[in-house]
């Protein structure tokens, strides 16, 4: 009876954990290094893990928005990995300082050269990007991991608020709210001209009171040599007087 009633919480015990790693299952995630604010730029990276126990990930594919497209797509290179940019014509030309761009990056490429992830291994691929909307709260790219063996793993269902995660989900970016430089440092650089000031003072106060001390030090020497020549002299004239009454004598 207790031998049943181990095997019995054995059993169920192993089926918590099935139940708590099925849901859990590695997909393509995307994640800002930072934050990725609204109007601003952003260097994301691609996670991708390898799900396979006998086959190894040679290739990603990442689709970007278009209905959010961005005007500065730069990937940065993966040691092993070759990456091919292709870029699609906009409906509407985008307005960049000044400059109007009529095509933006609708998918990059990595595909293994001398390298690959392996089983049990994780890659990432990063991507500096910008400007992101400021009109959306997440931006959603789809992407399409493929194995050695052929097989081809699209991640491209998009999830919908509230709802139960899909099986094979698209990486989703979640934008942060808008701050007020884009580029940032004004108030940092308001705190470091106080801090420049205070420097200045700081400094300006220390050379005064140096000066005054050197100043002081130079009179009390001098005092002190005066004070040490009068008393040389009191002892000569008194040495002089002894003198001439021993020769009177």
């Amino acid at each position: 009876m207790k031998l049943s009633r181990i095997a019995l919480a054995g059993g169920v015990a192993a089926s918590t954990v099935l139940l708590i790693a099925g849901p859990a299952a590695a997909h393509v995630s995307v994640q800002p290094v930072g934050e990725a604010a609204k109007g601003g730029y952003a260097t994301l990276n691609f996670k991708v893990p390898n799900e396979r126990d006998q086959a190894s990930t040679v290739k990603l594919e990442v689709n970007f928005p278009a209905d959010h497209p961005l005007s500065s797509v730069t990937p940065q290179a993966v040691p092993g990995w070759d990456i091919k940019i292709d870029k699609s014509k906009l409906d509407k030309p985008l307005e960049v300082h000044g400059k109007k761009i009529t095509e933006a990056v609708s998918k990059v490429t990595w595909t293994a050269d001398d390298s690959e992830i392996a089983p049990g291994y994780f890659q990432q691929f990063p991507v500096s990007v910008g400007a992101l909307p400021e009109d959306a709260d997440q931006l959603v790219f789809k992407a399409i991991q493929t194995y050695d063996n052929k097989e081809v793993v699209r991640w491209i269902e998009e999830p919908t608020e509230g709802g139960e995660e899909p099986d094979s989900p698209a990486p989703v970016l979640k934008l942060s709210a808008a701050a007020d430089d884009h580029h940032g440092g004004g108030a940092a650089d308001d705190a470091k001209e106080g801090d420049d000031h205070k420097a200045a003072d700081t400094a300006a106060s220390t050379k005064e009171n140096h000066a005054a001390a050197s100043s002081s030090s130079s009179d009390t020497t001098a005092r002190t040599l005066g004070i040490i020549g009068i008393v040389i002299g009191v002892v000569g004239v008194a040495f002089g007087v002894l003198a001439g009454r021993r020769r009177s004598a």
